[in-house]
C-alpha cells in the first residue's frame, strides 16, 4: 500500500499521457519528461489525455505500483502548473476538489 507523507517528494506530468502506456512506458516518460529516475522513491502522478483519470506511479523497494483512478462522471477540472506538489494538493487531484486558496497559483484551469 502506498503511504502519502508530508515529506514525501511527488512529482507531476504536467502534459497529459496516452494511457496505453504501462509502467514501462510510464518509467522511460519520468526518465525523459521528467528528468528523474522513477527508482528514486518519488510519487509519480500522470493524467489522461480525455482528463477522465490519473495515474500514480511508485517504487517501493521491490517493484513498482501503479494506481489508477477513473472519474465516474465529470472530468479533472485542475491540473498542477508545476512539476512538484504537496501531498494535500496530491489528495485534491486525487479527490477532484477545487485547489486550495493558497495553492491557485500552482493550478491551472483546464478548459
Amino acid at each position: 500500500m502506498i503511504q502519502i507523507t508530508p515529506q514525501m517528494r511527488i512529482l507531476v506530468c504536467v502534459e497529459p499521457v496516452d494511457f496505453r502506456r504501462g509502467i514501462d512506458g510510464l518509467c522511460s516518460m519520468c526518465r525523459r519528461i521528467l528528468g528523474v529516475d522513477p527508482f528514486c522513491g518519488a510519487l509519480f502522478i500522470f493524467r489522461s489525455k480525455a482528463r477522465t483519470s490519473l495515474r500514480i506511479l511508485a517504487y517501493d523497494g521491490q517493484g513498482f505500483w501503479m494506481c489508477h483512478k477513473r472519474l465516474s462522471r465529470g472530468r479533472i477540472s485542475q491540473w498542477p502548473c508545476s512539476t512538484r506538489i504537496d501531498a494535500f494538493e496530491l489528495q485534491s487531484l486525487i479527490w477532484n476538489f477545487q485547489p486550495p486558496q493558497g495553492a491557485v497559483k500552482f493550478f491551472k484551469k483546464l478548459s
